[in-house]
């Protein structure tokens, strides 16, 4: 993998529209907003309407649940369409009651279960009907898993997020360097990406970097430690063409971006809920009450 920039999930903000704006201002690969296996499984519309691809942006679904029989169900039920590149767990949400369903970031001490995830959608790769995906076969999709640094300081000072990487077999792993109860006013801890890196090389995994990346002295530090890649969130959506920013690509300004996306919530017939927050948002980095996957 060489250095990937992507854009993060987020809930209410990465519909079709967002994402394409994202692409087309540099993101390699974007992100769904959290999806959870159970709603799709039981068929629930509106769940279903988040998987919607119009145009082949390189999108990645992020799935949040833990339970065997509905994720088996909904791959069962889904057909890739141009521009899928694979599916993503979730276990990073910090949410009490994602948490206290055994989801999110209570997944991170799950290894056996986090792996039977991984071999279900794996195994499941080989089965489904790539006719409407532009000659994708199961060797191009990927499962990756996004993790934070445990659920809490005493998870993460015992590195479980290390004994996860180690064990389970993803073909990357999305860091978000804080642990659950921490908020976006504490600072992540970029100190731990050496050793989630040694981790994961042993195995011929890869690791990307998410957590307040939005400056090219960022991205430096984190290419010197060897991550292979960056996820961005909060700073996309005050700036979708930051990716290209950090590239050294020149860019619009911020009225001329939220005209593009304009145009693209037009297209894809975007939810008001989401042109509200999008459009909210963008140029405004005092707003930072964004969720995460």
């Amino acid at each position: 993998m060489s250095f990937t920039f992507m854009s993060a999930p987020m809930e209410d903000i990465s519909d079709n529209a967002f994402r394409t704006l994202c692409h087309k201002y540099g993101a390699d690969i974007t992100f769904t907003e959290m999806v959870r296996i159970e709603a799709l499984a039981r068929k629930n519309a509106s769940t279903w309407s988040r998987l919607e691809f119009y145009d082949g942006t390189p999108t990645i679904i992020q799935l949040l649940g833990a339970d065997e029989y509905y994720l088996k169900k909904f791959l069962s039920m889904f057909k890739p369409h141009d521009g899928f590149q694979g599916f993503n767990l979730n276990l990073g949400c910090p949410s009490p009651h994602v948490v206290k369903l055994g989801q999110g970031c209570a997944m991170i001490k799950r290894i056996a279960k986090t792996q039977k995830l991984v071999n279900i959608i794996k195994k499941k790769y080989n089965d489904m009907d790539y006719s409407n995906c532009n000659s994708k076969n199961a060797k191009e999709c990927t499962v990756s898993i996004k993790i934070r640094l445990g659920l809490n300081k005493f998870e993460k000072e015992k590195k479980v997020y290390l004994n996860l990487i180690k064990a389970v077999n993803a073909d990357f792993f999305v860091v978000h360097a804080r642990y659950g109860s921490q908020t976006y006013l504490d600072k992540p801890d970029y100190s731990v990406f050496p050793e989630c890196i040694e981790a994961a090389d042993k195995s011929g995994k890869t690791i990307i970097a998410n957590g307040d990346i939005d400056t090219k002295e960022k991205i430096e530090e984190l290419r010197n430690m060897g991550v292979k890649g960056v996820m961005i969130g909060r700073a996309a959506v005050h700036n979708p063409a930051i990716f290209n920013v950090l590239k050294g690509i020149s860019v619009p300004n911020i009225a001329q971006l939220k005209e593009d996306y304009l145009k693209l919530a037009e297209q894809f017939n975007a939810p008001f809920k989401y042109k509200k927050n999008v459009l909210k948002h963008i140029g405004n980095k005092k707003i930072i009450a964004i969720i995460d996957g």
